[in-house]
């Protein structure tokens, strides 16, 4: 049995994000909030939340024991880029893109799934 929480619209490149997801990917569940108690990155915070709610779904949705619990999947896909224009030299302007994620994170228990 697994459990997944997905964060929509996070304001978050995705390439800045996946630094953080790679880290989690695998580990236990306690180890990976350990590892993003202590990882100084702006990611951190939000996939904290995303794994929390995840955790959060596998003992109440599926009564779950949470300390079997590890983190089988972890990703982040591309959500919508604001668009906004910067003014330039000489009239001319130029795009800055303001990238936003989705963030899926997958928990599963040990031994579980074969």
């Amino acid at each position: 049995m697994e459990a997944k929480a997905v964060a929509k619209y996070i304001r978050i490149s995705p390439r800045k994000a996946r630094q953080v997801i790679d880290l989690i990917r695998g580990k236990d569940v306690g180890e990976a909030f350990t590892l993003l108690k202590f990882t100084a990155h702006k990611g951190t915070e939000s996939i904290t939340k995303v794994l929390k709610s995840a955790v959060a779904n596998a003992e109440h949705n599926y009564a779950l024991d949470s300390d079997a619990l590890y983190v089988r999947e972890a990703y982040v896909d591309e959500g919508p880029t604001l668009k906004r224009v910067r003014p330039r030299a000489r009239g001319s302007a130029d795009v800055i893109k303001k990238r936003s994620s989705h963030i899926t994170v997958v928990v599963s228990e040990k031994g579980g799934d074969k």
